[in-house]
């Protein structure tokens, strides 16, 4: 999103391991610098895909009451992304695919006998009750559906607050002991944290567990430990104790 949405580049934005449950990515360019919490809110909203409107408008009856809504979307923005996500997602689609979108029966006969209709008519025109079998029922779940794959779960109070502070890289994180550290973008996939954020590579540590699950701290995996009594490396013993789950033993 940061590169096909925004406009931004590779060489915009850094990417750092935080220490803990997620990964920072900072944007450094002087346009980002201006945004105010409002603008920002709007970002979130954005790559959050919240407040998407996919109804065109609404069927009223011959009482006035509303009946149901009429799928449509955009030509621009985040209407557009799902536009283009919904033609990709329909020209490759096949049958376990639509289930897997809560598609069945008719609806999934039709989209994948008249496909290429489909595509023309539905998507390309907007024409979206224009094939029989396919109607708004449809596409609001095809739309559901890849709008939850696209959705990036940032933390939205960090993202908005221009006054929080940023842990700096290379400290420690107070609940893993693993290091901030930053790593090139295209290594986003392959990053070990548990490997390459490690920070105390020597020594070991005698401590009391009272529970921990089956771990792993660089090439070694430890526990499952229950009320015991263990010599751990270091960078492991730190972690445990950092998330209460043991105590040094006094000598």
């Amino acid at each position: 999103m940061l590169e096909k949405d925004f406009g931004l580049s590779e060489r915009d934005f850094r990417v750092f391991f935080s220490g803990h449950r997620g990964y920072h990515v900072h944007v450094e360019t002087e346009v980002i610098r201006t945004l105010d919490s409002m603008a920002r809110k709007e970002l979130v909203d954005y790559i959050t895909g919240s407040g998407l409107n996919l109804s065109r408008r609404e069927k009223a009856s011959s009482y006035g009451k509303t009946t149901s809504r009429t799928f449509g979307l955009h030509e621009f923005g985040r209407y557009g992304r799902l536009k283009q996500d919904m033609r990709n997602f329909i020209e490759v689609a096949t049958k376990d695919d639509l289930v897997k979108a809560g598609i069945k029966g008719s609806a999934s006969t039709a989209i994948l006998q008249y496909k290429q209709q489909v595509l023309e008519r539905c998507i390309g025109k907007g024409l979206w009750d224009s094939v029989r079998g396919v109607g708004d029922e449809t596409w609001f779940k095809i739309a559901a559906y890849l709008t939850n794959l696209q959705i990036a779960a940032i933390d939205t109070v960090v993202t908005t607050d221009i006054h929080r502070l940023i842990r700096m890289n290379g400290t420690l994180h107070g609940k893993t002991g693993l290091k901030k550290i930053e790593f090139p973008v295209g290594c986003l996939s392959d990053f070990d944290p548990f490997r390459e954020a490690v920070a105390f590579k020597e020594g070991t540590v005698k401590v009391v567990v009272s529970s921990a699950p089956e771990f792993r701290i660089g090439e070694s995996m430890f526990g499952p430990y229950k009320n015991q009594t263990v010599e751990l490396p270091t960078a492991a013993a730190v972690l445990l104790i950092l998330k209460g789950r043991a105590e040094v033993v006094k000598e």
